[in-house]
């Protein structure tokens, strides 16, 4: 280098950078390959995937999100759609599949649109009016849903049960999920004057509604208890195991003489000081229970320890304790039971003692003992106890009821039904196709994009029942384009059929959360236009120099393609 030349800085070369069409091609390749492994899980015809974990577990499921949660990808576009699954997986539990799926397909009908040299920007400004356009439809084709009708309810479950695993008990789901809700829905009468509005509804299922699996029995006798169910069994073999219409005290405090905060030496130079200083420790703890049993409880649950002394005097007062209980299954007893939790023995009142149970009694199921606080009168939290035969089996059929869970609790908030089996997505198709022509200048294009994709729900649905998908979704097509936007596919005979008639609807807020998803997630990888992977390499995998190569990123060129 000459003197006084300004030093040039050559970027490393050891990351391995694509920019431009490349990269977004790369994107589009990757998304699409996301999309392919899970295509087949779509319908009520949905193959299984069986996953082998690091831990050499197994996985045996058709839950999307559960088959990509297992799934490890190295391209950021491909993470970037597994991320995809799990936000509908949180926000409406449902539709996991089908948000991959449309999300995959808009992109691959972007590649096309790439290639036509239009640009990103202007396919993402198509998008976004589709959008709205698709959104606009699904109101317009969606019914309302009386959430109090039983009837309305399970069909709207069974349309989310039938295509997993558990669509041989999809009854007994059904039954299962929508009593849980009922169970922990609770509405607040807020007075409209403080400007809270009347009839706020809250469904909390993950905190109050427990899904206990235990193997061994039947699935036939999974049943939701009228009250709540623990892992524990009665500190002292004399305890009473069975109690009815119980009083309950729940604490937060150990029945135990208080430790020191921190290290004490205690110096002792008489035998009787020692006396004293035990007799100190068990007058502690005897005055608690003493303060506890002015109250007559049956039933004492802590969160904490319960020393042998304790124990022994709540024994004399014929009190059954159970101790170590857990923070969140505490709750759970407090709003079956109408309890509260009480941190210090000195704070109980009469009002905080629980006695809305009916029934306390301890089992024996398989290896372990259960306590059972059942037949209670206007129980807020509940398990669900599932049996069956393996704990496969079990983990499968908890994820199906997790999803029913979340279709009926989003069905309380926003009770509109939009029919299924393809259907809405056939209308926003037929649509979007019709709207294309309107559109002027070359925005038409990602519009005809967008309506093409959508038809991938319902080809696949075919696909899956192996049917014919040309011939079908010709005939589907002209169903709508004459009006008839019920019409959609029969997933087990891969037939066109009216919706209406054979009772399938889905909630309208999961079509709603799959499409804004779908369409948000394929505009962020079409606005990518430089990846830059600065992964170290393995030194066994030709040591430190030299750019290029595989590394731990590898790209898209050697992922499976089509």
């Amino acid at each position: 280098m000459q003197a006084g030349q300004t030093p040039v800085f050559v970027m490393n070369a050891a990351p391995e950078r694509q920019t431009g069409r490349k990269a977004q091609i790369a994107n589009i390749v990757a998304a699409k390959t996301v999309a392919d492994v899970i295509r087949s899980c779509l319908g009520p015809k949905a193959m299984l995937k069986m996953l082998l974990d690091p831990m050499g577990g197994i996985l045996l499921t058709n839950d999307g999100n559960a088959i990509l949660r297992e799934i490890e990808v190295t391209h950021p576009a491909a993470k970037n759609m597994i991320e995809l699954s799990r936000t509908q997986d949180e926000e409406v539990g449902d539709g996991t599949t089908s948000v991959i799926v449309i999300a995959g397909e808009l992109l691959a009908q972007s590649h096309t649109l790439l290639e036509r040299n239009i640009h990103p920007v202007v396919i993402i400004s198509a998008f976004n009016k589709a959008l709205q356009e698709s959104l606009d439809v699904i109101q317009q084709i969606s019914i309302p849903i009386d959430t109090s009708s039983d009837e309305e309810m399970l069909s709207l479950i069974k349309t989310s049960i039938g295509t997993k695993f558990v669509i041989r008990w999809s009854d007994l789901m059904c039954k299962l999920a929508l009593q849980a809700i009922r169970t922990v829905s609770v509405s607040e009468s807020g007075s409209s004057t403080s400007g809270i509005p009347t009839g706020i509804t809250t469904v909390d299922i993950k905190r109050y509604a427990r899904v206990e699996k235990i193997p061994g029995g039947a699935i036939e006798e999974s049943k939701v208890l009228d009250g709540v169910m623990l892992n524990k069994d009665v500190t002292h073999p004399n305890m009473r195991r069975r109690i009815a219409n119980p009083r309950i005290i729940l604490l937060d405090c150990p029945l135990e003489y208080k430790k020191g905060e921190s290290q004490t030496y205690i110096e002792i130079s008489k035998e009787s000081q020692w006396k004293d200083f035990q007799d100190e420790e068990e007058k502690q703890v005897r005055e608690m229970c003493e303060r506890i049993m002015e109250f007559k409880p049956d039933l004492i649950f802590t969160e904490k320890g319960i020393s042998d002394y304790a124990q022994s005097i709540l024994l004399q007062g014929n009190i059954t304790a159970i101790r170590r209980v857990r923070k969140s299954d505490n709750n759970r007893i407090a709003r079956a039971i109408g309890a509260t939790i009480v941190n210090r023995t000195e704070d109980l009142r009469e009002s905080d003692i629980g006695t809305k149970c009916g029934l306390f009694h301890i089992e024996k199921m398989g290896d372990e003992y259960f306590t059972f606080l059942t037949k209670c009168t206007t129980p807020k939290a509940c398990t669900i106890l599932l049996r069956g035969p393996s704990k496969d089996v079990l983990n499968e059929i908890d994820r199906n009821l997790a999803d029913a869970m979340s279709v009926a609790r989003n069905v309380v908030f926003n009770p509109f039904l939009a029919p299924g089996g393809g259907a809405t997505e056939m209308a926003i198709s037929v649509r979007l196709q019709q709207r294309a022509k309107t559109v002027q200048g070359i925005e038409s294009w990602p519009f005809k994009a967008v309506a093409d994709a959508m038809e991938v729900i319902p080809r696949t649905l075919v696909q899956n029942a192996g049917g014919n998908a040309i011939r079908v979704l010709t005939e589907l097509r002209a169903k709508h384009a004459s009006g008839e936007h019920s019409w959609g596919i029969n997933g087990d005979t891969g037939k066109v059929e009216d919706m209406k008639k054979y009772g399938l609807y889905e909630s309208a807020s999961v079509k709603i959360q799959t499409l804004k998803t779908a369409v948000e997630a394929a505009k962020v990888l079409l606005r990518v236009d430089d990846i830059v992977q600065a992964t170290r390499k393995e030194k066994d995998q030709g040591g430190g120099g030299g750019g290029g190569g595989g590394g731990e990123g590898a790209m898209p060129e050697d992922m499976p393609q089509d």
